[in-house]
């Protein structure tokens, strides 16, 4: 790794550090970092580096390993697991949905080893996600529920996730994708199977297929949840999910205390503090589904 000198906390550092990214909006975590300090082409140097396609990830934080980048900063269980199988010294830090039970830290508290960062999921907001489409869609009994196959989260969490299903009165169809062109099949598929509604897993695929996904699930009068706002803007009915700058100003603080010292080990995975509530009145009106004026009060963002 670069050796360079370390700035005490709140001082700006002067020497330039290099760390690498897996993630592809580490840029919108610039304002946080030059406030405690960093500014990419002054003191800091981002190798970027990032693909939609999983098998790629791997070869790119190898890649970034031999560019002897000082932190890898990864978005999502897939980059995460790319970047530990690539490294066990460099600091690595995640964004992922569940670090323990997908292998990536011995525990939230005590993360050890060369991990530390922030756990985006857990039953609790799947949970608050299935009772707000019971609360939108009458007499809902079966969810549609589609997941990247490539994605190991998923399959760590299944178990839980369906016995959460069950405790709300829900019957889970499952539809595993591994691509984009897989996204038009499987939701006929589920309407097929008579879903009465869509929840869509937090995954870079489905993130970055938003518009094709919600434009099939309205074609099949399937409303939709997820858990970040470009969902909502593409036309899901609702979603609510932990706060997209909450969790980039934990990232942030995350860099700065690596680089100015401090080991992954000692730093616990943080949870988020900060939820956001999404609602999307244009696409109820289309799919004809009233909105409770008490769920419009709580929402963060309507959309008309």
């Amino acid at each position: 790794m670069i050796d360079a000198p370390l700035a005490k906390s709140g001082q700006t550092p002067t020497a330039v550090r290099r760390i690498g990214a897996l993630v592809a909006d580490l840029e919108v975590e610039s304002a946080a970092l030059r406030a405690l300090g960093w500014v990419e082409g002054r003191n800091l140097l981002v190798e970027r580096r990032d693909t939609e396609r999983d098998e790629l990830l791997q070869p790119l934080a190898e890649e970034l390993v031999r560019l002897k980048v000082e932190i890898i900063v990864t978005d999502g269980t897939p980059a995460a697991l790319a970047a530990k199988n690539a490294t066990t010294t460099i600091p690595i830090i995640i964004s992922a949905g569940d670090p323990v039970r997908s292998g990536l830290v011995a525990s939230l508290a005590r993360p050890g080893a060369n991990i530390t960062g922030f756990s985006l999921a857990g039953p609790e907001i799947d949970a608050k996600k299935l009772s707000l489409l019971r609360e939108l869609v009458p007499g809902l009994q079966r969810v549609g529920v589609l997941e990247n196959s490539t994605n190991p989260h998923f399959r760590a969490v299944r178990k839980e996730f369906e016995q959460t299903c069950r405790s709300l009165g829900l019957q889970p169809i499952i539809i595993e994708v591994a691509e984009a062109g897989e996204l038009e099949n499987a939701i006929a598929e589920m309407a097929r199977r008579q879903a009465q509604a869509l929840f869509v897993q937090g995954d870079g695929l489905f993130f970055d297929n938003r518009v094709p996904l919600i434009s099939a699930a309205l074609r099949y009068a399937l409303p939709a949840v997820a858990g970040v706002k470009v969902l909502l803007e593409a036309g899901a009915l609702v979603t609510y999910g932990n706060s997209g700058a909450e969790r980039r100003q934990r990232r942030a603080a995350f860099i700065d205390k690596i680089l100015r010292g401090a080991k992954p080990a000692d730093l616990p995975i943080e949870q988020p503090t900060r939820f956001e509530l999404g609602i999307n009145l244009k696409t109820a009106k289309a799919l004809g589904i009233t909105v409770p004026q008490t769920l419009l009060l709580r929402a963060d963002e309507v959309i008309q």
